[in-house]
């Protein structure tokens, strides 16, 4: 997915740079699950893998849901104020679905991390990992596609501000 756009206003450009950075995140994991067969997981003693599982937990834990968030509380009611609810609402739901996968990728990352993978660890982890990886793609493709659009083309000046004052206050 490419991922090459400039945005003129800070709050689109700030969401799709954090696409971005899950975009590339999502294919290390896919990656990872995709060159390990489910009898042959990956050696948690090798470094690239011990930084994708870390990277993984804390975005998944800490910028996922923060990202989340802020399009709930901040731009999708934005948007409802407009009477644009649709795709809130599917995004929204998007975001209940991907939740659960983010929290339990990253509880096995930790996991994987401290014990190694057994079998049954592994099997999850390229499940969840797999699911995970097909539902966010799909997701950052739609915000890049229908969502940041809209902002970019609504947003005023007060408005961007406003939003990007909470959107740093709840960094």
């Amino acid at each position: 997915m490419s991922m090459e756009m400039n945005f003129s206003n800070r709050i689109s450009q700030i969401l799709h740079d954090e696409h971005g950075a899950t975009v590339a995140l999502m294919e290390r994991l896919e990656q990872l699950v995709t060159r390990h067969k489910p009898a042959n997981p990956p050696d948690t003693g090798d470094r690239a893998v011990v930084q994708l599982l870390s990277d993984l937990a804390a975005s998944m834990e800490a910028e996922v849901e923060r990202h989340f968030a802020f399009e709930e509380e901040h731009i999708f009611t934005y948007l409802s104020t407009m009477g644009d609810d649709a795709i809130s609402a599917h995004l929204t739901e998007e975001h209940a679905a991907i939740r659960p996968l983010g929290t339990r990728i990253a509880t096995l990352c930790r996991e994987a991390a401290a014990q190694g993978f057994d079998d049954a660890r592994w099997q999850e982890f390229r499940r969840v990992g797999l699911e995970l990886t097909e539902r966010m793609l799909a997701h950052v493709q739609k915000e890049e596609m229908a969502l940041l659009p809209v902002l970019e083309e609504n947003l005023d000046p007060e408005t961007e501000a406003l939003l990007l004052q909470q959107y740093t206050e709840e960094a």
